[in-house]
Parts: structure tokens; sequence; C-alpha cells
């Protein structure tokens, strides 16, 4: 049987002609059980032939240049783009260099992809509750000092619909700006939903930044997307950006 070809989502956002960026799906690749299709992690005990496979099958497709893959940990740590960084146990990457792809993977956290007006800054980070409490999305933010405006957007991740967490959670984000206590939803049995997008776009936003959300949620579309809180031993999604200098400047990739 003929495998599929990946499918990929593209950011719903202004940003210049130069940037490239997108999130993958599960959809083609060659791994199987609970990995099936094209599963991007070699950390969640795939087949390493399967993954390496998956991620040449999404180079050939895409083109994008050298990534660095990093070793995510729930960290608050952003790191300059460094291939001798290579699998580093941190959560965020950044370049001003073209022809340099920042990566990051997920299975329900927010994959948060960034790059300002001019085309000459991206990022891409790793947030999950914990990361997005100790500010991994903010220290990636210090580490532009350019003057153009930044935008970000906000991949595939679990939505508040499904994401249930108990007090201590919402304590944390509570004590942090009393503001978040609109993302929290109680449930009857004493549980919060809590929505990290929103709690992500606020933090974002109140630092100058315009955010677009893919509204997309990991959990509830198994055909196109790996959740670790609905199936546990799963494979991982990737969302990918770099500055491609062989595309022509000045219009939006939308």
């Amino acid at each position: 049987m003929q495998k599929a070809s990946p499918s990929l989502i593209i950011p719903n956002w202004p940003a210049p002609n130069i940037i490239r960026a997108f999130s993958s799906t599960r959809i083609g690749g060659v791994s199987q059980a609970c990995y099936q299709g094209l599963n991007l992690a070699q950390h969640v005990n795939d087949e390493v032939v399967c993954v390496e496979q998956n991620r040449q099958q999404l180079q050939q497709l895409t083109q994008y240049p050298p990534a660095l893959w990093l070793e995510q940990v729930h960290s608050n740590i952003a790191i300059e783009y460094d291939l001798k960084a290579l699998n580093s146990q941190v959560d965020a990457s950044f370049t001003q260099h073209s022809q340099q792809t920042c990566v990051v993977m997920t299975a329900d956290c927010l994959p948060v992809l960034f790059c300002n007006q001019a085309g000459d800054w991206i990022a891409a980070a790793h947030a999950g509750w914990r990361g997005l409490a100790d500010g991994v999305l903010l220290n990636t933010l210090k580490n532009y000092s350019g003057t153009s405006s930044l935008m970000a957007w906000i991949g595939p991740a679990i939505s508040q619909k499904y994401f249930e967490v108990g007090d201590d959670v919402k304590q944390v984000f509570i004590e942090q700006d009393s503001d978040n206590s609109q993302f929290f939803v109680e449930k009857a049995n004493g549980k919060w939903l809590c929505d990290l997008a929103g709690i992500a776009k606020q933090q974002l936003q109140n630092n100058g930044v315009e955010v677009y959300l893919s509204n997309l949620c990991s959990f509830s579309d198994s055909e196109h997307f790996y959740s670790y809180r609905r199936d546990g031993r799963t494979g991982r999604m990737a969302s990918l950006i770099w500055i491609d200098t062989n595309a022509p400047n000045g219009a939006s990739n939308d």
C-alpha cells in the first residue's frame, strides 16, 4: 500500500514571505502501533529507523534547512541556534540567520512560533503548563533586541475542553496574574479546565506581541494529532520555522 504524504498546517499569520513555517500532523510517515504515522520524536521509544525515515520524508517534502532538534524537558530555557547544541535539554531556540530551522515537538503542549515583521528574527518554543508558568515564552522574547514588531503563532495543542488540572496549577497562574482566573472553568468534580493557549496569548500580548491562534485541538482529533493526555504512549508532531532567503520578501505567506 502506498504511504500517504505528510499533511502540514501552515500558520494563519501575516509573516513576511521569507519566513517559512508549519506544523506537522500524524498523517504520512512509517511509524506503527501507538506511534502510527509521522512520529518525529526519538525519545518516545519508537523505532529509531522509523523516526529517521519520517524526518527524511518531511525534509524531502518541505526542504527545511538543518534543524535544531531539542530534548525538551519543560524548562524555561531558550538558546541561540547552534547545531553543536543538538538535543540540548532546553525548550526554545532562536536565530537571526537564514537557513537555520528552529523546531519544537508537541503532543498537547503549545508549539509557539515567533518572527518579526522585518523577517530577520525567528524562534520556536515548547510550552506546557510548567514551562508557561516558569516563563519560557517571556525568556524567548528576552533574546530579541530588534525594533521591528513581533508576532507569534500558537499551533495545535490541547484545548480547554479537555485540559483538566487541579487547584495547584490554577494557583500558580493566579499568583502570577489575577487576570488568569478567566482561563479556568470549574468542573463538578472540583477540578478546573485550563485554557493554556489563552494564558499564553495574554502573556505575549502583554509584552507587545501580536498573537495568532490555530484553534486546533490535539486531544479531540486523533486522526491528525498525537495526544499524550488522550493516549499516553504516543508520537509527537513538530512545528518548524526558518528564514528562506531564496523567497521574495514583501508579501505575507498566508
